[in-house]
């Protein structure tokens, strides 16, 4: 069975125009089976009548000449039947059933029909020239008047109304999946965080009402996310604000002992904030452009460097791809990062291109994540202290990582490393 609607339908609706089409032939041949029938046997008794009236008439030495006569203008043989004829009867079927009745109640019990006698082939009569004769002829008629094929011109006819009928059904067909296909694409849309083009609100109704639904989903969605950001941008500004003035006071009147603590605290919730910003504005903000990935990527490493992080790279060549370069530089950021303080030891970033994708990867030496809770951790606010260390953070990292992957049409994939640790692995589409 296919898998798509427009295939699905088209094939049903098909099967109902084949069914019907066949059905309504089977009836047609059906209902033409009797008056066909009641037209050969007509034209078969009324040459058997104008065979006797003939041989009654005619004068005796006139007879072979009208035998002649007969057979090269009407096709018409007349032979004499004799007791050790080979005969092959009509085919079985409900017209030559019809056929036989008909004739026998127009010439007689005692006549007989006949597909073909001693191996000569046709529409064989047999009749006698008086009821009280025991003398029994064969007239052999064209096969075509006993065994006609059903009328060439209804079955084109009939092809034509089938092929009409199949144009017809494709086109409802595709006018059904047609918007339907165009939601499914906006859907995708809205789930890679992007806004739609708006679709079209006119068509059946309840195709209209469905695409005004979506279109009003897709318009709240945008209204929220827009909301949403605007709200933790106002909470990061209020807070920030608060959070220097208690910089400075800690900087002026808190003893050396209890500075650092408060400076390491505020630090911290600064740090909270900026992730929370970061996964405000993910999916907004910025239109994707043709951008060197292995150059970015390599500055990237460049500035960790410059803070102290230490980290090797492996980057190929890579083709230039469409993408959003701050949200990748933030998402790979997040990655080193969360190496750096889960992870310890070497971390290692690579990138190269593979069968029309590019995967970034950064490895590290920590105590990895169990399989289990690979998906668990892609969800906001999640940790997985016990298995790393007792770092605090947000939980937002890999969520912030993931939903930038999600926009890309890629994916992250959390792999255990094959020397110990966590492999990362940033899967990005090439886009020209």
């Amino acid at each position: 069975m296919p898998r798509t609607l427009l295939a699905r339908t088209f094939l049903l609706l098909a099967m109902l125009v084949l069914l019907t089409t066949a059905g309504w032939l089977s009836l047609f041949r059906y209902i033409d089976a009797e008056p066909r029938a009641r037209e050969t046997a007509q034209l078969a008794a009324s040459a058997v009548n104008l065979i006797r009236a003939s041989l009654f008439a005619a004068a005796p030495d006139k007879r072979l000449g009208l035998f002649t006569e007969f057979s090269t203008r009407e096709g018409i043989r007349l032979l004499p039947a004799e007791p050790e004829d080979k005969i092959e009867a009509m085919p079985d079927s409900r017209f030559f059933r019809l056929l036989q009745r008909e004739l026998t109640s127009r010439l007689g019990e005692h006549t007989r029909i006949a597909a073909s006698v001693d191996g000569v082939s046709g529409f064989w009569v047999s009749f006698r020239l008086d009821d009280a004769d025991d003398e029994e002829y064969w007239l052999v008629l064209p096969r075509d008047r006993a065994a006609r094929d059903f009328a060439s011109h209804w079955l084109a006819w009939g092809l034509l109304a089938v092929v009409l009928a199949l144009a017809v059904a494709w086109l409802i067909a595709s006018r059904i999946s047609r918007p339907l296909k165009a939601m499914a694409k906006s859907a995708e849309t809205v789930g890679r965080g992007e806004k739609p083009a708006p679709l079209p609100e006119d068509g059946a109704e309840e195709l209209s009402r469905l695409a005004v639904a979506f279109n009003t989903m897709a318009a709240d969605l945008e209204r929220h996310e827009k909301d949403r950001s605007e709200v933790l941008a106002g909470i990061s500004h209020d807070l920030r604000t608060p959070l220097t003035r208690l910089r400075l006071e800690a900087e002026m009147s808190v003893t050396d002992s209890a500075r650092q603590a408060v400076v390491a605290d505020i630090e911290q919730m600064e740090a909270v904030i900026s992730q929370f910003m970061d996964y405000a504005r993910t999916e907004s903000g910025e239109a994707g452009v043709a951008t060197d990935l292995g150059a970015l990527l390599s500055d990237l490493a460049e500035r960790q460097r410059c803070v102290g992080h230490e980290l090797t790279t492996a980057i190929q060549a890579l083709p230039e791809t469409v993408l959003r370069p701050k949200a990748i530089t933030r998402a790979v950021t997040n990655l080193i990062d969360n190496a750096v303080k889960y992870g310890g030891g070497q971390i290692t970033l690579t990138a190269a291109a593979v069968n029309g994708e590019i995967q970034v990867e950064i490895s590290d030496r920590g105590p990895g994540i169990p399989p289990t809770e690979i998906e668990r951790l892609k969800r906001p606010f999640t940790r997985l202290e016990s298995a790393r260390t007792d770092t605090t953070g947000t939980g937002l990292g890999l969520a912030i990582v993931e939903r930038i992957a999600r926009l890309h049409d890629g994916r992250l994939d959390l792999l255990p490393n094959p020397g110990g640790g966590l492999l990362v692995r940033l899967v990005l589409p090439i886009r020209r």
